[in-house]
């Protein structure tokens, strides 16, 4: 798919071109865009309004600067779609998020214009300080340093470390505050109290207004423009806003509010920027979803809405009468049941309360639930605080978000022994988001740590027994992972059952091999000894539940009965479930016994569905049987 012949879009391919327009052509070529990114993302899912909402902005950040020389960074990346579009990647952007095609997000092996990779928040001010050193130091003087920024990721804690160096450096740093008021869901705390406060002053806005007339129209620049530049400097102050200006605080010439849609004035306001020397922040305004009705009104859906008719902007049926819930789900209703036998019970989440459905319990009981912003690392010792006082905190993160809080982990739950019950939702391989998105390396990470409980639920009712378990009391740090997408029960919902932590159990018995899994792939290796006995090939089957405790007693009766051992992880393959089993068959003097290890390879797996990512990493129903298949013949 492309652009439609005869549109401005469908003649550039790179910002080189790009800037060959007229100023004035900048408008319509926007709504190409927009429309581009519409009939591609409608057909194949993707982040959809972060795009929508940046069209102008990308625009002009490439029509002012000499891109690729100067360095454009976006934050997350969720909104860099039209990046792609407008730096040579048109043509192939149908196979975003594809298997083999480009990414969802910034990457730097797969164009000069990704200048850094991106995935997670909150990394772009200091990867982009960075560069901005590394320029002076290298005396690349006409070598520009831009980080495009949410607000919702700036109120992470590494945002304002970064912008608290970047204020002393005198470093040629342009940060560009995206400022929509939602990340996924809609963004909460002090900060984005304060961004409000900016946006809807009248005085302030009175000041902006003037601003722009001086610099619209036909102003001629040079000395007036160097004039309205400086006034613009300290517009933010204490006569205006009734309170000093964080940014201008932390050392950065602060610029804005402006409007985010204005493509024309927003050319000509980065141009000026480029000519002004040290850190600067300009404040940008924008909706996300805009240009498309649908997406505007309902922010949270269609940030990512899947397959949608671009037209009436409904939303593909997925959900099927007699299909198993999502665990996403199953976890946000008995977290309700659970709260509601236990007063004790409060649920965490670092902004994503409706991914992990933690937004449930927050409507329901919204005293005791708590979003606490993109901030895992607060989320993880806000949590310790509460268990430290005699709460229980079932904390959610994704997985691959709690690897930005491991030092929480170690030093303020786990050290001191606290009852937090982790969450870690997306466990395992994720899609389409890719490589920065897997959560393959949390049972790895999770079992060096000491007074750690890992369990794994191979379907609904388990994870309901292992919630209900972890918050029985005196468990200290209890970790719950599992993977996104549904379950495997129609009937789920189950009476609570205390498990006995550190012991797993027998699926099936069989005399020729023994295969150990961790999780939900325990369903499909239960498919892959079913098939194994039409090939004559006997496999026992045992879910371990639990890495740790490990269930030594269960793995002693394995490994004096069978001598080959398959061990199945949706995690990465050093470090957890086949570790774990290796050191007990070395440290227990099994010299007879083998242990073969299937789950992620040491390699970052790219995107593409979870059936063509499982199938590349052999753990899936095939990928099971012709290992097994390998293994009995050795």
């Amino acid at each position: 798919m492309t652009p439609a012949k005869g549109t401005l879009l469908s003649d550039i391919n790179s910002p080189e071109d790009l800037r060959k327009l007229p100023v004035e052509k900048l408008p319509e070529l926007c709504r190409d865009i927009r429309q581009f990114i519409l009939e591609v993302i409608s057909r194949n899912p993707g982040h959809l309004g972060a795009s929508l909402g940046v069209v102008e902005l990308t625009a002009a950040i490439h029509y002012a600067f000499n891109t690729p020389n100067d360095k454009l960074i976006w934050d997350v990346g969720h909104q860099a779609y039209a990046h792609k579009i407008l730096t040579g990647r048109k043509d192939i952007f149908y196979t975003n998020r594809t298997y083999h095609g480009i990414s969802g997000f910034p990457r730097m092996a797969e164009s000069e214009y990704d200048a850094f990779g991106t995935g997670h928040s909150s990394t772009s001010i200091s990867a982009a300080l960075g560069m901005a050193v590394a320029s002076a130091l290298l005396n690349k003087k006409n070598q520009q340093s831009i980080a495009v920024i949410g607000d919702g990721s700036m109120t992470a804690g590494m945002a304002m470390e970064a912008l608290n160096n970047a204020g002393v450096s005198k470093s040629n740093l342009l940060v560009i505050l995206n400022d929509n008021g939602i990340a996924i869901d809609k963004n909460v705390g002090g900060l984005s109290r304060y961004l409000t406060d900016i946006t809807t002053s009248q005085a302030y806005n009175r000041f902006k207004d003037k601003v722009w007339w001086l610099m619209g129209g036909n102003t001629v620049y040079g000395a007036n423009s160097r004039a309205v530049v400086k006034q613009i400097g300290n517009a933010v102050k204490a006569s205006l806003l009734k309170r000093s200006n964080l940014f201008e605080a932390f050392g950065f010439r602060y610029f804005g509010p402006v409007d985010g849609h204005d493509v024309v004035k927003l050319v000509h306001l980065l141009h000026d920027l480029q000519n002004i020397p040290g850190p600067k922040l300009l404040h940008v305004i924008t909706v996300k979803g805009k240009g498309y009705e649908k997406a505007e009104k309902d922010q949270t859906l269609f940030h990512a809405p899947g397959i949608f008719n671009m037209e009436t902007g409904e939303l593909k049926e997925t959900q099927c009468k007699n299909q198993p819930p999502k665990y996403q789900v199953v976890f946000g209703k008995t977290i309700i049941e659970l709260a509601e036998q236990n007063p004790k019970i409060v649920g965490v989440t670092p902004a994503m309360p409706t991914g992990c459905s933690l937004n449930l319990m927050m409507a329901k009981m919204p005293d005791r639930a708590f979003d606490v912003g993109i901030a895992e690392q607060h989320a993880v010792t806000f949590s310790a605080g509460m268990a430290a006082n005699g709460l229980v905190p079932f904390c959610n993160i994704y997985s691959s978000f709690m690897q930005r809080a491991y030092d929480q982990l170690i030093h303020d739950v786990a050290l001191q022994n606290l009852n937090v019950v982790f969450c870690l939702d997306r466990g395992g391989l994720v899609g389409e988001d890719g490589a920065t998105h897997h959560g393959v390396y949390d049972l790895a990470y999770l079992r060096a740590i000491p007074n750690m409980t890992i369990c794994s639920p191979m379907n609904e009712e388990e994870l309901r027994n292992m919630m209900y378990t972890a918050q029985l009391g005196g468990k200290g740090p209890f970790a719950i992972r599992y993977p996104r997408g549904r379950g495997v029960m129609l009937q789920w919902k189950t009476p609570f059952a205390e498990l006995t932590v550190g012991k797993g159990r027998m699926i099936r018995d069989g005399k020729d091999l023994a295969v150990i899994s961790l999780g939900h792939p325990g369903n499909v290796a239960l498919e892959a000894c079913q098939a194994l006995a039409h090939k004559n090939i006997e496999t026992a089957l045992y879910d371990i539940r639990f890495l740790k405790p490990i269930d030594e007693e269960l793995l002693h009766s394995i490994c004096n009965k069978y001598n080959k051992i398959v061990t199945l992880e949706d995690g990465s393959v050093i470090g957890g479930l086949g570790s774990a089993v290796t050191e007990f068959v070395n440290d227990n003097g099994y010299s007879g016994v083998q242990v073969y290890r299937l789950g992620i390879p040491d390699r970052f797996v790219e995107q593409g569905t979870l059936e063509e990512l499982h199938h590349e990493c052999g753990i899936d129903l095939e990928g099971i049987v012709h290992a097994v298949v390998e293994i009995s013949k050795k």
